[in-house]
């Protein structure tokens, strides 16, 4: 699904030239972030150039301190505050990523930082922000409920309360990486990244639509099931959506901000939205094919290339705004987009309960070219006949059309098939 931000054309890019938030503040934040935030590489991406037509490279922004293009827009926003702000701590919420962006700009500038996560957020960003010094608090499932208890204690400890994304400096911030990728690669006609709240897009399109000497495409990749801009540009005006569990929790907003909504419904080109599948074969296609370690919010952008392809013009830099990921969920994703990518086949398979079946079985598959990753033998339950065994197996095969083979193989020796389950 593509929403329309503004529309496209020479025209329609010098008029979104007009912005709330002017170059000059993306220039400050830039000298700001001198000694903070790392300059990321910027690496072409022969899977992704050979699937578009046109060259395709990748903004690292997974290789950012704190693993995310966070501590830009933290930093700055802690930095511009007083001494006497500053005093008295910030308050945060987040999903992860903005907490450590906040927990480590807090603490090289001397301010108490607390940040409310969801409950369940992934252990590893969990630990991070208290190892950068925060006090971490769970109010609630969702980043929203987050936000609202974090506004709250704003209020009633007269902490300052840094937004993740509604703000002009943390977009000021944030559009640094906007000035990067003009410098990297100046010939650039499409950028596309990740939107849950808007932060990371309105930054580099202010940045973008400002400084370029070419019209730039903007396009902003939303998971599907937490898509809540192109509801609100639908509107007119910001609206919140109920949210769907996604694997993409960094990007899982119900509300766009004022201000990023503003600025989205300005000066993005369009706002798609990518679904798990897409979201679990391109983080998969990051880790083996560009050697980079991303988290499914991270992935957004690349995901958005796979689905939407023909919404974009190349050269295309396509940003890994985080690395941030739990092992374990890395495991659960790498293994979905193996299964869509139809490397990973699970088949539950019935079979004479007699001397040699399995090793049948598993000799036929070896004959196909399968590896075999995993077998759960069972004789006894109350659904088989008595002279039928079944057979669970995990198997890792060479694609789609290898995996359509050995299931039609199987079946024409006989075997009784259920699949994926």
């Amino acid at each position: 699904m593509i929403t329309r931000g503004c529309c496209g054309g020479w025209d329609a890019w010098q008029d979104a030239r007009v912005v709330s938030v002017p170059l000059e503040a993306v220039q400050d934040a830039r000298e700001l972030l001198t000694a903070v935030a790392v300059p990321t590489p910027l690496i072409p991406s022969r899977a992704l150039s050979e699937a578009i037509g046109g060259p395709v490279l990748l903004k690292c922004e997974n290789l950012q301190r704190t693993g995310s293009f966070k501590i830009r827009g933290a930093y700055v926003r802690i930095a511009r505050l007083s001494e006497e702000e500053r005093a008295r701590g910030v308050v945060a919420a987040s999903a992860g990523n903005h907490a450590q962006g906040v927990a480590l700009a807090a603490s090289m500038l001397g301010a108490k930082a607390t940040v409310f996560m969801p409950v369940g957020a992934p252990l590893p960003k969990v630990a991070a922000t208290r190892g950068y010094g925060a006090e971490v608090v769970f109010p609630g499932p969702t980043v929203d409920d987050c936000l609202e208890a974090a506004a709250e204690y704003a209020e009633e400890r007269g902490a300052v309360f840094i937004h993740p994304f509604d703000h002009e400096d943390v977009v000021a911030g944030q559009g640094t990486i906007g000035l990067e990728i003009l410098e990297q690669c100046p010939d650039v006609r499409t950028v596309v990244g990740a939107v849950g709240g808007g932060g990371l897009m309105s930054g580099v399109a202010t940045a973008i639509k400002q400084a370029a000497g070419h019209p730039v495409k903007i396009v902003g990749a939303q998971a599907k099931r937490a898509a809540a801009f192109p509801a609100s540009l639908a509107a007119g005006h910001p609206v919140r959506i109920d949210l769907q569990p996604t694997m993409a929790d960094g990007i899982s907003v119900g509300r766009p901000g004022d201000l990023t909504y503003e600025l989205v419904s300005e000066l993005l080109d369009a706002v798609v939205t990518v679904t798990e599948e897409s979201i679990s074969q391109a983080l998969l296609l990051c880790l083996e094919r560009a050697k980079q370690v991303v988290e499914p919010a991270g992935a957004a952008g690349v995901a958005a290339l796979l689905e939407h392809s023909y919404a974009v013009r190349t050269p295309v830099v396509a940003i890994l705004s985080g690395g941030n990921i739990d092992p374990l969920l890395m495991a659960k994703v790498l293994r979905h987009g193996l299964a869509g990518a139809g490397r990973y086949l699970v088949v539950r398979c019935r079979l004479k309960d007699r001397p040699g079946a399995l090793m049948t079985l598993l000799g036929e598959l070896a004959g196909f070219g399968v590896n075999v990753l995993d077998v759960v033998h069972e004789r006894i339950a109350a659904r088989l006949p008595v002279e039928e065994a079944e057979v669970l197996l995990q198997l890792e095969t060479r694609g789609t059309e290898h995996s359509e083979e050995v299931t039609r193989r199987l079946r024409e020796r006989g075997y009784t098939l259920t699949i994926g389950t």
